[in-house]
């Protein structure tokens, strides 16, 4: 299928993909929306094709490539869901390397986030990207199955698996100790919310389009922090002010970019709410702040 970008589609239209994949909206609700931008020839079915995540276009590092290491590993999770089971990527020659914890948006550990993993691995990182739906059997392969399994999941519980899986990863024989997190949408929250749990034991944290912890615990935090904002993000975005004030106010360390007129998801290049630009130079910016921060 052709890529196309969101300069192609109407704002209101992406507005809708978005409450849709949040969770927002039904399907049906979705489609009948749908129905109002279909003109010229162009059927609902066509165009909810092209808004759809196509993995195909996901891997930009081979799971094969023989630079790094990759395969599956769970962690116990005694507070949260009992276990979690996540991604590892890892560089294939080396003994200990600075880690990085890759939290998934709000469907599980989906194919983009794989290959997230394996681009911090070719990096020279120990990644871990584990799956907050393997109390609910896991990534099911579908998106939309993905968001309605991860309403059914314990949010506490949830956020219990990551913070254990954040400890293992650190503590592991092949780590040097030092943790940075990544995150995107619901990632991009729990690296803020890992940054208030962890404290000191976090070095480095990497928010895309998060929600932002909440002001009275940003005393809590301890590790530096980049945020990295889309300009067309309403939701998301209210929430910069009061954050970066509290931030600013308690001495933290921290740096923010928002990239103009930019959609939510865009880095995640398997929808047209990817922008290859502003993606390039925020992961660009991602592994700055971590080389700077981790090694």
């Amino acid at each position: 299928m052709e890529r196309k970008t969101a300069d192609q589609y109407p704002q209101e239209l992406l507005d809708l993909f978005h409450e849709w994949q949040h969770g927002g909206i039904d399907r049906r609700s979705f489609l009948e929306g749908l129905g109002k931008y279909a003109v010229g020839g162009l059927t609902v079915a066509a165009l909810f094709e092209s808004l759809k995540p196509n993995y195909a276009w996901a891997q930009t590092i081979d799971p094969n490539d023989k630079e790094i290491k990759v395969g599956y590993e769970t962690v116990a999770s005694p507070q949260g869901n009992g276990s979690i089971k996540g991604y590892l990527a890892r560089p294939s020659k080396g003994k200990k390397f600075a880690s990085v914890l890759v939290i998934h948006e709000n469907r599980g550990l989906n194919p983009y986030i794989e290959d997230v993993a394996r681009r911090l691995g070719k990096a020279g990182y120990l990644a871990f990207a584990p799956d907050g739906l393997t109390s609910v059997g896991g990534y099911p392969g579908d998106e939309q199955k993905g968001v309605q399994l991860f309403r059914t999941v314990d949010g506490k519980k949830m956020t219990e698996d990551f913070v254990a899986a954040a400890y293992w990863l650190k503590r592991r024989p092949d780590s040097t100790g030092k943790l940075g997190a990544v995150g995107f949408c619901f990632g991009g929250g729990m690296v803020n919310q890992l940054a208030v749990r962890l404290g000191k034991d976090l070095n480095a944290g990497v928010a895309f389009y998060g929600r932002q912890a909440g002001v009275a615990d940003v005393p809590k935090i301890s590790a530096p922090l980049m945020f990295q904002y889309a300009g067309n993000d309403r939701g998301v975005n209210a929430g910069i002010g009061a954050y970066e004030a509290a931030l600013k106010e308690n001495k933290k360390d921290f740096e923010s970019f928002t990239y103009a007129e930019k959609q939510h998801g865009f880095h995640n290049d398997t929808t047209p709410r990817y922008d290859a630009e502003a993606a390039k130079l925020a992961w660009e910016r991602t592994l700055g702040f971590f080389k700077k921060h981790l090694k």
